[in-house]
C-alpha cells in the first residue's frame, strides 16, 4: 500500500490485527490551491487596475507618437497611477498594410489582413515591429493593440493671397464596411472668418439612384472627397472643449450643400477648388502625385490603444494555479483501504477487504478486488475466501 501512495497505518483493536490505509490528499491541497488562487487573481486585478492605465491615440502615416500624458487623444489612469511612471519611447507608423478579398465574388471587398508596421525608438535604440489586430506588441511594459483604422486625405487651405493658414492629414471616421467616411476640418485663423468643412471620402465613388454618394469597395480605386463649408463662430476662443471629429453648426452658416443651392466641393487627389466668398482655396493633396493610379494616393490611418497592467504576470501565475488545483480536486480520488485479519473458531484466518471514497469515485469497487488479488497472490498460503466493500 505505501508503493501505492497510500498513508499506513496499523492498529490491533480487541486481539484483531488490522491494517488501514489512505490517500488523495492532494485533492485537499487542490482545493485549498484553487480557492487560494482564486483570491489571489481577484488582488492581483484590483492592484493592477490601481497601478495601470490605458489610453488610446490615432496616428497617420509617416506620423509619431510619443509616449507621454499630454500625446493621448484619451487617458484612462487607474486610482495610483503616477504620469511620472510612463516609460519614454517614441511609435511611428511607418506604414498600414490593408488586404481585401478580391476573387470571392460574394465576399468581395471584406478584410482579410491589417498590419501597421511601425518603429519603436526608445532606451533600447529603434527596432522596427508589426502590429496585428490578434498580435499586439509589447514594448517597454506596455502592450499595444491595433484596433481599428481608415483614410486621412491631406487637406490643405489656403487664403486669398495663397498662404497656407491649414494643412494636415486628417483622419476621417469610417462610416461602413466599404469605408465611406466622415470628417472635420475646423480652420481659426488666417481667413477673414472661421471656417469649418464637414467632409465625406468615399474611397471607391459610386452614385447611386438616388443622386447620394457611396463606396462600394474599401480599397483606392477612384477616391472622392466632398466638403460642405460652414463660416461663423467655431466656439472654441471661450476654451470650451470641443472634439475635433464633430462640428457645432447650430451658430454657423452653410455655404455649400444641403439648401444652399451651391454645389458642395468635390475634389479627387491632387486637384483644388475655391471656397465661397473668396474666403481663399482647398486643395486635396495626393500622398503619390507621380503614380499612375490612385493606390497610394490618400494616406492611413491607425487607431492603437495603449495598455499598461502591472500585474499580467501574477494574474497568469494565479490562473495556472487555479487551473492546476481545478484539475487536482476533480482527478485526485481521497480513497480509504482496510484489510482486517479474522481469526475463525476453526483456527482458520480469513482477510476482509473494505474500501471507502470521499465523493464519488467509480474506480472504488474494482481497486479493491485488485488490492485484494494482488495481496492474496503474495500471502504465503491459501486464501479460504475474501470479501470486499
Amino acid at each position: 500500500m505505501r508503493k501505492a501512495g497510500y498513508r499506513v497505518e496499523r492498529y490491533d483493536a480487541r486481539g484483531i490485527p488490522s491494517v488501514s490505509a489512505e490517500r488523495g490528499y492532494l485533492r485537499e491541497t487542490g482545493n485549498l490551491v484553487f480557492h487560494t488562487a482564486l483570491v489571489g487573481v481577484l488582488v492581483a486585478v484590483a492592484i493592477g487596475g490601481g497601478f495601470g492605465f490605458a489610453g488610446q491615440r490615432v496616428i497617420v502615416e509617416g506620423q509619431s507618437f510619443v509616449n507621454t500624458l499630454a500625446a493621448y487623444d484619451s487617458f484612462n489612469p487607474g486610482r495610483f497611477f503616477d504620469d511620472g511612471s510612463l516609460t519614454p519611447y517614441r511609435l511611428t507608423l511607418d506604414e498600414l498594410d490593408a488586404v481585401y478579398e478580391t476573387e470571392n465574388t460574394d465576399a468581395l471587398g471584406q478584410p482579410i489582413d491589417f498590419t501597421a508596421h511601425v518603429t519603436i525608438d526608445g532606451l533600447d535604440g529603434a527596432t522596427d515591429r508589426d502590429v496585428k489586430v490578434n498580435e499586439p506588441l509589447y514594448e517597454y511594459g506596455t502592450d499595444v493593440y491595433l484596433l481599428g483604422n481608415g483614410y486621412a486625405p491631406t487637406i490643405t487651405v489656403r487664403d486669398p493671397g495663397g498662404d497656407v493658414v491649414f494643412t494636415d492629414s486628417v483622419p476621417f471616421l469610417p462610416q461602413d464596411a466599404n469605408l465611406t467616411s466622415l470628417g472635420v476640418v475646423k480652420v481659426p485663423d488666417g481667413l477673414d472668418e472661421q471656417i469649418g468643412l464637414i467632409g465625406f471620402f468615399y474611397p471607391t465613388q459610386e452614385q447611386l439612384a438616388t443622386g447620394a454618394y457611396t463606396s462600394t469597395y474599401p480599397d483606392l480605386v477612384f477616391p472622392v472627397l466632398t466638403l460642405n463649408i460652414y463660416s461663423g463662430d467655431l466656439g472654441i476662443d471661450d476654451g470650451t472643449p470641443r472634439s475635433v471629429y464633430q462640428l457645432d453648426t447650430s451658430g454657423m452658416e452653410q455655404l455649400t450643400g444641403g439648401e444652399t443651392g451651391v454645389d458642395s466641393i468635390e475634389l479627387m487627389p491632387g486637384e483644388s477648388a475655391d471656397l465661397p466668398n473668396g474666403l481663399g482655396t482647398v486643395e486635396f493633396a495626393s500622398a503619390s502625385p507621380d503614380a499612375g493610379d490612385f493606390a497610394e494616393s490618400v494616406p492611413r490611418f491607425a487607431s492603437f490603444d495603449v495598455h499598461h497592467d502591472p500585474s499580467q504576470g501574477w494574474v497568469l501565475v494565479f490562473s495556472l494555479l487555479i487551473v492546476g488545483g481545478l484539475l487536482l480536486s476533480l482527478f485526485v480520488p481521497r480513497r480509504r483501504m482496510w484489510v482486517k485479519a479474522v481469526a475463525r473458531p476453526d483456527g482458520r484466518v480469513v482477510l476482509e477487504y473494505a474500501g471507502l471514497a470521499r465523493g464519488d469515485d467509480p474506480g472504488l469497487e474494482r481497486a479493491v478486488e485488485d488490492f485484494a488479488d494482488r495481496h492474496a497472490g503474495a500471502a504465503t498460503g491459501p486464501v479460504s475466501e475474501h470479501s470486499s466493500t
